[in-house]
């Protein structure tokens, strides 16, 4: 017996196919890689609209008319963002991997500094203090002396003390379980152009940051109060021997005015750095008309070693001249997994709302670099992970058409039968 079908059965059923193989399109094209592709790259595909303006070479802005003119930086990388909302105004070079030096302590705050309550005493031993690079910028730690947890952060965010990040690693479980907790706050977090090797951003082979990620770790911080009233605080009183007390000042001088560079005003922070392979380095935040920006320049090329802040003290003005001015080319929240995105808000140091907390990966690569792994936590966060691969997707949609001609059958039989 030949069965046929009406010009209408055959429509409705491929229709359906259709519809079924449209529905798993997005599926299907999350599981694609694409040859060549790094994971860096596949992973923020997976949530990024392509092409990522943050992706591409040079100054990225999208200016609207009357918006003023970037300035003319020397850096490497630099990046301006809202703090509030995330949103990127304008970048150059955001995702180029590049020494961060002490800028990568806002990291080792955001990862250590919840677990370690403020009035906590400990006394310093002397294998604390081993393995300090040479030239390390130092608070003045001693071996044997009682410090508060809250003195050895004011030595990290003031000092910029790799002596006092070694204590407070130390106490924190040792520095190798510290710099894989940073590996896994800074995934979780999105950024994945961070390598970490050291907990004090000591120049080491492959330690590794951008521009990008260093805003979101800056941005991360002003959410937690005890990180932005540190990285706020201009100078204070440092423990001596006995019952003696030396001063120490924060050696942002954008915050202080210290050495001839005018403070920027509405300045809140947050860390600069100097190593001979990072150059200078700087995150800055500050508040203005309601308004927060966080600006970072990595290594500018021009001038000398206060050029870093000049070059933010430019950046910062126009960011806040251009606010309303500009459509946002990316978002310091593009690649952080969707459940733990920063909600806008208005940022205050003096009384914030405490860190929130970040789910961490499950099982990040022993190296701590970018893998296929950190790659799949990003896709998978997003809804566009390997759970739907190809091939998947492809028998879903056969299963559909093959449930379609069978519903076609049915209505035809079932009206021969009534006929």
């Amino acid at each position: 017996m030949t069965i046929g079908f009406s010009a209408r059965t055959v429509m409705s059923a491929c229709s359906l196919c259709l519809a079924g193989t449209l529905a798993l399109t997005p599926a299907t094209a999350a599981a694609r890689t694409g040859p060549g592709a790094s994971p860096s790259s596949r992973a923020r595909a997976a949530q990024l609209p392509q092409p990522s303006l943050l992706e591409r070479h040079g100054t990225q802005v999208r200016r609207h008319d009357g918006a003023p003119s970037v300035p003319d930086v020397s850096a490497l990388s630099w990046l301006v963002a809202d703090a509030d909302s995330g949103d990127v105004l304008a970048a150059s070079e955001a995702h180029r991997q590049l020494p961060p030096a002490s800028t990568l302590k806002t990291l080792f705050a955001l990862t250590v500094l919840p677990g370690l309550p403020a009035g906590l005493r400990h006394t310093v031993t002397d294998q604390e203090l081993e393995g300090l690079g040479e030239g390390s910028s130092l608070v003045g730690i001693a071996e044997g002396l009682t410090y508060k947890v809250s003195d050895l952060w004011r030595g990290v965010f003031l000092s910029s003390g790799n002596d006092a990040v070694h204590v407070l690693a130390a106490m924190n479980g040792g520095i190798d379980a510290t710099t894989t907790e940073m590996q896994a706050k800074a995934r979780a977090l999105g950024a994945l152009d961070t390598h970490v090797v050291t907990p004090d951003g000591y120049d080491e082979p492959g330690q590794v940051s951008s521009a990008y990620d260093l805003a979101v770790f800056g941005r991360a911080g002003l959410h937690n109060a005890d990180f932005a009233r540190y990285c706020a605080t201009a100078d204070a009183w440092f423990p001596g021997y006995g019952t003696s007390t030396y001063g120490i000042q924060n050696t942002n001088r954008l915050l202080t005015g210290a050495n001839g560079v005018e403070p920027y005003p509405g300045l809140i922070g947050v860390k600069n750095g100097y190593t001979t392979n990072a150059g200078n380095t700087l995150v800055a935040a500050a508040r203005r008309g309601g308004r927060t920006l966080v600006v970072t320049v990595m290594n500018p090329q021009a001038g000398g070693g206060f050029t870093v802040y000049e070059e933010a003290r430019e950046l910062l003005d126009w960011g806040f001249a251009a606010a309303g001015h500009v459509d946002p080319v990316g978002s310091l929240d593009a690649l952080r997994p969707r459940a733990t995105a920063v909600r806008p808000h208005t940022l205050d140091p003096q009384a914030g709302p405490a860190g929130r907390p970040v789910a961490a990966p499950s099982s990040p690569d022993a190296r701590g670099a970018r893998g296929p792994q950190a790659a799949a936590e990003v896709q998978d966060a997003a809804g566009g992970g390997s759970g739907w691969p190809v091939a998947g997707a492809i028998a879903a949609a056969a299963v559909l058409g093959a449930a379609a001609v069978a519903w076609a059958l049915r209505v035809r039989n079932g009206r021969a039968a009534r006929g």
